[in-house]
């Protein structure tokens, strides 16, 4: 048996007697360790073949990720192949579609009659603009002849066109209150009008806020061949805004009647959901040029007709830099003038056609095979697949 390890002393610790000094160590304190666990049959040990969340505690049990489809993206999903018929297919169909359509809508827009007249230039004193436009007792009837240049069917549309007004600023379109326009109890509710908010003496505008008090206000009184023709102003507004943001048991009161006069006045005895023309103008443009509906022409104007329009310059729009047009236009089954929706149609079939014929051309020219590995880069220059 060696020695203690106390007795050893440092001399007679060589290298041959190393190991024997170590293992008098180990021997001199009680194993204090634990057993390894048990090995299983397949030798091994249990603790090896257990899953590492099931080792956790119950509370921790609960956050295990379950099983999905979608989170281990095993959803169905379609996958085409791209082979030379399928892309060339694909291209000639959008073009084939998109031509005729794109024909047939600028055939359509081609064939509206639309007059547009700008006339805040001319119906002005040049010196004072805004002072002209701001002097209520001033007479601000201004007349224009127009001529027509084709034969306008009617139904004709008459809108009124203003340009540089930024309906769709921020704090602008904010300034009203939606529930003060649908219920009658709701007057009190114009945190968000500011700074339309109460009228003279001191009680709440209805209808409040911004939009509302610049109502735009010129009128047209409009004659053909020195005959006056009735301006129909009904069913102008959209049928969803009238029965569902406007309530028709909502009365105007201390509209306009305030220090600063922005723009039109209703009338107290109209309901809202019946005053088409603040309808119209409360649905925001969102773009600073922009046309609203103002009523309908019900008869025919021939070529060479003479409109004689009564214009009352009432609108402010000289203090901002803005403008205003009259127009008048019918209508196809696109709706008004507008080539753009044709010229779009025919850019993208055209384009899609150009794409079939060229990769027609590519694949006659130069064809590659589907799955042909001397295509692969680390295949290229070698001398198996040599260029």
């Amino acid at each position: 048996m060696p020695p203690p390890l106390s007795l050893l002393r440092p001399h007679d610790v060589s290298s041959g007697s190393l190991a024997v000094a170590l293992y008098a160590l180990l021997h001199h304190f009680p194993r204090t360790f634990p057993p390894p666990p048990p090995a299983s049959p397949s030798g091994h040990s249990k603790a090896s073949l257990m899953d590492p969340l099931e080792m956790q505690d119950d509370s921790k049990k609960s956050n295990k990720p379950k099983y999905s489809k979608f989170t281990q993206q095993e959803l169905p999903a379609c996958k085409p192949l791209l082979t030379p018929a399928i892309v060339i297919s694909t291209f000639l169909l959008v073009g084939i579609l998109f031509v005729p359509i794109g024909l047939a809508s600028l055939s359509a827009s081609q064939e509206i009659v639309e007059l547009v007249h700008r006339y805040d230039t001319n119906c002005v004193p040049l010196a004072d603009k805004v002072g002209f436009i701001q002097d209520t007792k001033t007479d601000k009837s201004c007349t224009r002849t127009l001529t027509v240049p084709k034969h306008m069917k009617n139904p004709i549309q008459i809108y009124y066109q203003i340009g540089d007004f930024y309906q769709n600023h921020r704090r602008y379109v904010k300034s009203r209150s939606d529930k003060q326009l649908r219920y009658k109890d709701a007057a009190h509710l114009t945190k968000d009008c500011e700074p339309e908010v109460y009228g003279a003496d001191g009680a709440p505008i209805v209808p409040c806020g911004l939009v509302a008090w610049s109502l735009f206000n010129d009128t047209y009184t409009i004659s053909v061949n020195k005959k006056a023709i009735e301006v129909n102003k009904k069913d102008i507004a959209w049928q969803s805004d009238k029965n569902k943001k406007f309530g028709s048991d909502v009365y105007p009161r201390n509209f306009q009647n305030g220090n600063l006069i922005g723009g039109a006045k209703l009338n107290e005895s109209i309901p809202l959901s019946e005053q088409e023309d603040l309808i119209v103008w409360m649905r925001t443009a969102a773009l600073p040029t922009f046309r609203k509906l103002y009523g309908r022409i019900e008869t025919d104007i021939m070529e060479n007709d003479q409109l004689t329009v009564v214009i009352q310059n009432n609108y402010n729009t000289y203090s901002f830099g803005g403008s205003k047009a009259l127009v008048l236009s019918t209508t196809s089954w696109i709706g008004g003038k507008n080539n753009f929706i044709g010229v779009a149609y025919l850019t993208v079939g055209g384009f899609c056609l150009f794409l079939a014929l060229f990769f027609v051309v590519l694949y006659m020219i130069k064809p590659r095979t589907l799955g042909d590995p001397s295509f692969l880069s680390w295949n290229r220059c070698t001398l198996d697949y040599p260029n």
